[in-house]
């Protein structure tokens, strides 16, 4: 996807290990600069898995890739000018976000104002960028309903973020088994 090219904001939404991050990627490959923006929290010393999971994302980006690791998504858009960015991943900025504030106990309405305000600024940001844009997130709302209090509000919450950036975007793929699918406009 390049910026003279195709659709200018994508966001790529799917379940875990969908090929979602892979599907984003191939999307930017012919991008002259390409701003990597890893806005999830970094591998604390202590979570071998996680530090594993970054470091095979960092591993298959191109050479040529700029990496942004930051929450502050709004600022890293603004500061990539007119260059590519891909996003990955929202589920991870969410985490970050909620995180950052200490709020995973706090009322869901304390939680929800604090989310929406960090993200208004991104949406704003992401439907007036320059260049193409390319947010990877996961759908996590198809299965059980999480057991903790922590699993539901996130559930909740990033169902709310997706829906929201997604109408920023010009289209939302889908990705399941490795497969994408282009999902319509709202009717």
């Amino acid at each position: 996807m390049e910026a003279s090219s195709g659709p200018s904001r994508v966001l790529v939404t799917g379940g875990v290990r969908s090929g979602k991050s892979t599907h984003a990627e191939r999307l930017l490959a012919g991008a002259a600069e390409v701003v990597y923006v890893a806005p999830g929290p970094v591998p604390s010393a202590d979570d071998a898995d996680w530090a594993a999971r970054v470091a095979a994302h960092r591993d298959r980006r191109p050479a040529g890739w700029t990496t942004v690791e930051t929450a502050d998504l709004a600022a890293a858009l603004l500061d990539a000018g007119g260059a590519a960015v891909l996003v990955d991943c929202v589920g991870t900025w969410l985490t970050a976000i909620i995180d950052g504030a200490g709020l995973w106990e706090a009322p869901a309405d304390e939680v929800h104002r604090h989310v929406l305000a960090a993200l208004e600024p991104v949406v704003a940001v992401v439907a007036a960028a320059p260049g193409p844009v390319v947010l990877v997130t996961n759908e996590v709302g198809l299965g059980v309903v999480p057991a903790h209090r922590s699993g539901r509000l996130f559930r909740d919450l990033l169902g709310t973020v997706n829906q929201r950036l997604g109408a920023a975007c010009d289209e939302v793929h889908l990705v399941v088994a490795g497969r994408v699918v282009v999902l319509p406009d709202p009717l």
